[in-house]
């Protein structure tokens, strides 16, 4: 049984090659599973998430609860040392060779590519991604917004070099709360994130995003330009990432959805599923691309 599976696999791995060095555009999708293999947590139910933070065990909060924007009325200091906490493991956290791999057959083989992720990370910009070909659908941890828009609506980033004073013990922010917009900074500011049940999330942002990404969806139909969507660790927990690559197929016949997820790689019929951590199944494929 093992044999056949690993057969199975190789057939698949090369089906994908195949379909990547053929066309002349790639769509990355990812979520969470992509930023997994560069070490930050996936969260994978209650006690994954428990695991990273201990202080909101005690207290029987899990992620849904905290990812919530009323802490920042409630207690800001416990929703910014959260916040805080992911802020400077992201921003401490190198991202995995998969996205240089990748940046690599965009490079050699002459591609266009855009990136639509869930993450939050920063972490395709991080690795060299042309900022204005990428969708963060729920935002970035690297932009702030105000508590309440009707305070103002911009949206503004934070330096570069910014990191947080966080009780790790508590999960509280020791510095004052961040305010904004500059340079008034008059009022309480937030990460400029989609969160569980946020009606106050400024999207302008991203929405700019996507004005792009739809530009170039239509280009590709306008082109007739063939394309492989590869989804990278999209889970069906919040499905939006599965979704928009599944959305693109329908107009596009000859176009392959290739699925990479260790967990969740089942695939219609005609698209390919990998079984794999993201990192290993793009070094695998990387290996077959330059043969």
């Amino acid at each position: 049984m093992a044999s056949i599976k690993a057969a199975n696999l190789m057939h698949d791995l090369h089906k994908a090659a195949s379909a990547i060095r053929n066309a002349k555009a790639l769509v990355i999708t990812a979520g969470a599973g992509m930023s997994v293999d560069s070490g930050l947590p996936d969260f994978r139910g209650a006690k994954g998430f428990w695991r990273e933070y201990p202080p909101l065990k005690k207290l029987g909060i899990n992620l849904q609860d905290m990812n919530n924007p009323r802490w920042f009325n409630k207690d800001p200091q416990v929703a910014w040392g959260f916040f805080a906490h992911c802020h400077n493991m992201y921003k401490s956290t190198e991202p995995h060779e998969g996205f240089n791999i990748i940046k690599s057959w965009v490079k050699r083989m002459d591609k266009d590519c855009f990136v639509y992720t869930s993450n939050v990370d920063g972490h395709f910009q991080k690795s060299g991604f042309d900022e204005n070909r990428i969708v963060e659908v729920h935002g970035n941890i690297y932009h702030l917004q105000c508590v309440d828009p009707k305070d103002s609506s911009e949206v503004w980033s934070m330096p570069e070099d910014h990191y947080y004073n966080v009780d790790e013990e508590q999960l509280r922010l020791l510095d004052p709360c961040p305010r904004g917009p500059p340079p008034g900074n008059d009022f309480p500011a937030r990460p400029n994130i989609l969160m569980f049940g946020d009606w106050r999330w400024v999207s302008q942002r991203t929405h700019a995003q996507e004005e792009r990404f739809l530009d170039f969806k239509k280009s590709l139909i306008r082109d007739e330009t063939p394309f492989v969507i590869i989804e990278i660790g999209a889970g069906l927990a919040v499905p939006t990432v599965r979704l928009t690559g599944e959305g693109m197929l329908a107009p596009h016949s000859k176009t392959v959805l290739i699925r990479i997820n260790m967990y969740e790689s089942h695939t219609a019929k005609d698209d390919i599923a990998i079984p794999l951590p993201s990192l290993e199944a793009l070094q695998r494929l990387d290996e077959l691309l330059v043969q």
